[in-house]
């Protein structure tokens, strides 16, 4: 019977050694290569960051917003570090000088045609698991927005669409209004 073939695993200094000009993240040993973003997909990134930094600045709040790229090492497995398109994390202690490591509190992914199954199944998953307390997912080509809210230890799930106004559940009075995102 011939040998089975076996796939690299890859680790945290494998993904630290990419070229800077390459985007990708490393999920479970594998690398997983990411394609520029849309114009799009960039609008809603920027307006969306600005709107939670600026709601951050206006309350003196000690959370930090980072766009992608900003790697996050959800475990300390060394086989797992995502490039959330937006993370916010609000334990410091959390924070180093390459990004992350733990859980951030609230991560946005804004769907790419290529990579959905990604930020809808895997990533749902492996943000589940790690403690993320809240995850959505904002999908600019059919114009919806999946808001996942960790209660206890499984998501919540409301879905909305760009004509709502969303509550962002991890602060008391903070929404996000995709009227206001011009696309």
């Amino acid at each position: 019977m011939p040998a089975l073939s076996q796939k690299k695993l890859y680790t945290e200094t494998d993904y630290y050694n990419l070229p800077e000009d390459v985007r990708a993240e490393l999920i479970d040993g594998q690398i997983y290569y990411q394609a520029a973003p849309s114009r799009i997909h960039q609008k809603i990134l920027m307006s969306v960051s600005k709107t939670i930094a600026n709601y951050i600045d206006t309350k003196g709040g000690s959370c930090e917003v980072y766009p992608a790229p900003f790697a996050v090492k959800l475990r300390e497995d060394q086989k797992t570090i995502v490039e959330p398109d937006i993370s916010v994390i609000c334990a410091p202690n959390k924070l180093t000088d390459r990004g992350c490591t733990g859980a951030p509190d609230w991560i946005i992914e804004i769907v790419s045609p290529g990579n959905s199954s990604h930020d809808y199944i895997r990533k749902l998953n492996l943000y589940a698991d790690a403690g993320v307390r809240e995850y959505w997912i904002v999908n600019p080509i059919n114009k919806s927005i999946y808001v996942y809210h960790l209660e206890e230890t499984k998501f919540e799930t409301t879905a909305y669409t760009f004509q709502d106004k969303i509550k962002v559940n991890i602060y008391d009075d903070l929404w996000i209004d995709f009227t206001e995102i011009n696309l």
